[in-house]
């Protein structure tokens, strides 16, 4: 594998891990760990603005297949965040044990 084609799948699964934080922090599939569905819609938004920044980072270094890839990523999990907030709070927020101290 040549360098480029290692960052190439290197990006990819960079994006599938913000891609899957905000999906599971949206509740729209269960916790790996709880088996529950969770929702944290601000931890959802946070991964969306961090790929919302990478978009914006690299958009002079990424091919075409790269940039699509991740306009699409951004353009699903913002179309599915609008949905989740229209919901309002019909389930109960994840509490984070940090912010207790």
């Amino acid at each position: 594998m040549t360098p480029d084609e290692k960052n190439q799948v290197l990006f990819i699964q960079l994006i599938s891990i913000f891609q899957y934080q905000a999906m599971l922090h949206m509740g729209k599939m269960k916790h790996p760990v709880t088996e529950k569905i969770e929702r944290d819609l601000a931890q959802a938004e946070q991964a969306i603005d961090m790929l919302d920044m990478i978009k914006e980072k690299t958009k002079a270094s990424v091919t075409a297949d790269e940039q699509k890839m991740l306009s699409t990523v951004l353009q699903e999990l913002k179309i599915n965040f609008v949905d989740e907030k229209a919901k309002g709070d019909t389930r109960p927020a994840v509490e984070h044990p940090e912010a207790q101290q």
